[in-house]
């Protein structure tokens, strides 16, 4: 999209200059507002035409039953759907009692613009009916991220030659008419015209529509009042039926007059609460919202949104590109956890209904990183919805035979939602990513509190589940049998390094957590001869190495696998899931997303340089890349092994996964992880971070010859950190918080705040990158964006 001419490269808004319907459910999502609790999809304001109508409610879903041609013992027997809402930004317009219809007529312009900096998205639109009428309309958009429940919107009408008749229909619309894709019936059935009414309402400029969903049982209240200015003449009118709401405002607008109408939506949802108590929610915070005003909500937006910039900007000079993208990435990635609040992070945030909604563990492994030192707070907040999820997780671990918690491989409301058991059940490993994301938390933050309260349960749960899972063998050594790691290309294998060194760090953990907090522990049940059970684990724990090719196996095995016929593979046979069966992949070399690459990143602290620069330059050849998922980790350690041109173009394969719709699927939504992704490859790529449990945070930059510099801020134990690299320098900056000690390299560098630190930056040896299975190169970036 962003190479369509209509999209300019800028470096805090994405600004159409012109209208593509062919691309318009591509913009509906790169468009996207939320705030991490309502999500608004980037339709038009009129609603058609539009690609996917879109409104959601973070955790709100409907059940539907998962298909089987053979049933088997623990299988899922329901799944869960995101649903497309209540949708409150509807605002049709006639003009003479011509519909407002951008397919229809004529288009003389038509702009739209995400402002990164306000939080809002502005269109502008001049068009002539086809009776030759010309008005003009301006509209802009917001969810705030200051009042949680709170949507809206200002739409203005101007007739350009002479005075024009104009109504303007402000909706609350449920059950909207969705496209139809193909899938399994049943689940289209459940989602179709999913919310049953309850109550509707209207009088005055108010509106309000209550649903409950029919299988999940979940209501959902929409409230809606208007602040509607305009000429004498203006009348309004209000009127209700179950799935629709609508105030109508009628006037006669003279050349040099305006219609204005300003729209504030409120939203709550529960599964517990009453309906006159979800009534009263709503309306609430709609007062609040009234009471605040359009221009009010604008400046909280802004005042919200500069904080965040101020301890989360990134600056990149020499690609104007990565610039926007970078930018755009964080925008959203805050959009999607801001105001979650005991909330999960959906794989596509609140901007489309790809993968059902469900979060994954992408969550706490990708995007956590990102919030934990930028949105501490949001960070924290998944966290403990991970752990209220813990009772649905201990039950599905005594349902699979296992002590302790089994988190799910997809859901939305802490239930396994997948069907295909190799993937979900047997990829244990995301129990670990938890685990891995509560020790980054706490050691990112210096949060004790939350460890003894929040983290030590996951901690505690997750070790049992990796202590029960795997065992010893005659010589002592642990072993974790029969799972599937990050790669999805290969399922059930035994020992897998990333499984394994992530369940030690994870045994490791909930042992010393359980010393700092011993009350909590016991509370627990847990004992010392436990918690010495979890070290004697770790120590043990087995880590397939060939000695022969002197690197480490993707797991027991790998390296005497039959490597796949890339040569004989076409461009078009990938992604390879699509064209080849599993069995065939499971059985080669051949790998789907970074498994092993992963695992040197988040478990560095296992890995000798050497044997980092070993394994890249044997699985780079064998990793395709059919996940949105691998570009970010293989740019990082690209990046820390010397291939920083190799380490560049993955890069800007993460940033542009959506902005360029690279897995032409960005009509459903956002990939947030791969946005996060972005801000781990500047920040832990070319800036060299890392923090490994509780030690210093540390630095060792390097940039890559098309960038002059890059500039990055975060949040450390309650600090406000700014880092400056060039290609000679690296300057660390405490802006705001007392003393702090980081490393550059293996040197200990003394900040104090409002004194800067400068180090060399030593030079990088040139080496020859590996190279890439036939037609899976990342694509080139040439020096053109500077």
């Amino acid at each position: 999209m962003i190479t369509d001419p209509a999209y300019e490269v800028a470096p805090w808004t994405l600004r159409e200059s012109e209208l593509n319907l062919e691309l318009l459910p591509q913009s509906e999502s790169v468009f996207a507002l939320s705030n991490g609790h309502i999500g608004w999809r980037g339709n038009l304001d009129e609603g058609e035409p539009n690609g996917l109508p879109g409104t959601y409610l973070n955790g709100l879903y409907e059940l539907h039953p998962l298909p089987y041609a053979e049933a088997g013992y623990g299988y899922p027997e329901s799944g869960q759907t995101v649903i497309n809402v209540t949708n409150g930004k509807l605002v049709r317009l006639l003009v003479d009692d011509e519909p407002f219809d951008l397919r229809y007529g004529t288009i003389r312009s038509h702009v739209r613009e995400l402002d990164m900096r306000a939080g809002v998205l502005r269109r502008t639109c001049e068009w002539v009916s086809p009776a030759g009428r010309a008005v003009r309309v301006t509209s802009t958009r917001m969810v705030s991220f200051q009042q949680r429940a709170v949507a809206a919107l200002s739409y203005e009408v101007e007739p350009l030659d002479g005075q024009v008749r104009v109504v303007v229909q402000s909706e609350l619309a449920a059950n909207e008419e969705l496209p139809t894709t193909p899938g399994d019936p049943r689940r289209a059935a459940a989602l179709e015209s999913p919310l049953d009414p309850e109550e509707h309402f209207a009088h005055g400029t108010r509106l309000r529509l209550i649903h409950s969903t029919r299988r999940s049982r979940l209501r959902v209240a929409t409230a809606a009042d208007h602040l509607v200015s305009g000429p004498p003449t203006t009348q309004l009118s209000a009127e209700s039926s179950e799935d629709v709401a609508r105030l109508t405002v009628t006037s006669v607008v003279g050349e040099g007059e305006k219609l204005r109408l300003e729209k504030f939506v409120a939203y709550g949802w529960s599964g517990a609460r009453s309906l006159p108590a979800l009534r009263d929610q709503a309306d609430a915070a709609l007062v609040g919202a009234r009471d605040t005003g359009w221009q009010g909500l604008l400046e909280q937006q802004r005042a919200y949104l500069d904080d965040f910039w101020d301890r989360a900007d990134v600056e990149v000079d020499g690609d104007t590109e990565i610039q926007q993208a970078v930018r755009f990435a964080l925008f959203h990635v805050l959009q999607t956890g801001a105001r979650a609040e005991e909330r999960a992070i959906p794989a596509k945030g609140l901007t489309g209904s790809g993968y059902d909604g469900h979060t994954f563990w992408d969550a706490e492994t990708f995007v956590l990183p990102l919030l934990t030192f930028t949105a501490p707070r949001a960070a924290a907040e998944v966290l403990r919805w991970r752990c209220n999820m813990l009772p649905a997780a201990q039950e599905r671990a005594r349902q699979l035979g296992l002590e302790g918690a089994t988190f799910p491989w997809r859901t939305i409301n802490g239930e396994e939602a997948s069907s295909y058991w190799p993937a979900g059940t047997a990829a244990f490993h995301v129990n670990a990513d938890i685990a891995h994301a509560v020790v980054r938390y706490v050691a990112a933050t210096g949060d004790g509190a939350f460890e003894a309260d929040t983290g030590l349960k996951i901690l505690v749960e997750t070790a049992r589940l990796w202590r029960s899972l795997g065992h010893h063998d005659h010589a002592g050594a642990f072993h974790i049998d029969g799972v599937t790691g990050p790669d999805e290309y290969s399922a059930i294998a035994d020992d897998n390094v990333y499984t394994n060194l992530m369940a030690q760090g994870n045994l490791v953990a909930a042992a010393d957590a359980a010393e700092r907090h011993p009350r909590h522990a016991a509370r627990l049940g847990v004992t010392d001869e436990e918690t010495a059970t979890w070290r004697d684990a770790a120590a043990a724990m087995t880590v397939p190495f060939d000695d022969e090719l002197g690197v480490h196996q993707q797991s027991q095995g790998y390296t005497r696998h039959q490597r796949w016929d890339f040569d004989s593979t076409g461009a078009d046979q990938y992604p390879l899931m699509l064209n080849y069966p599993y069995f065939d992949l499971y059985r080669k070399q051949v790998v789907k997303q970074a498994d092993l690459v992963l695992a040197m990143y988040l478990r560095g602290d296992a890995f000798t340089l050497e044997q980092k620069t070993r394994n890249f330059a044997y699985y780079e050849p064998l990793t395709v890349r059919d996940s949105s998922l691998s570009a970010y980790c293989q740019a990082v350690i690209a990046a820390e092994v010397g291939h920083l041109p190799l380490a560049y173009e993955y890069l800007g394969e993460s940033a542009l996964m959506d902005l360029e719709d690279l897995e032409n699927n960005a009509r459903d939504g956002l990939h947030i992880a791969a946005l996060a992704g972005t801000w781990m490859a500047l920040v832990a790529g070319f800036g060299g971070m890392r923090l490994f449990d509780a030690e210093e945070l540390r630095f060792a930059p390097r940039l890559p010859d098309a960038l002059s510099r890059i500039a990055f801020r975060l949040m450390f134990r309650g600090r406000r950190l700014h880092v400056e690299i060039t290609p000679k320098t690296a300057t660390y900056t405490l802006t705001d918080g007392p003393a702090l000690d980081i490393l550059h390299y293996e040197e200990s560098v003394p900040l104090a705040q409002g004194r800067p630190a400068s180090r060399p930056v030593p030079e990088t040896p040139h080496t020859k990158p590996p190279e890439q299975p036939p037609g899976r190169s990342p694509l080139h970036r040439p020096h053109r964006h500077q």
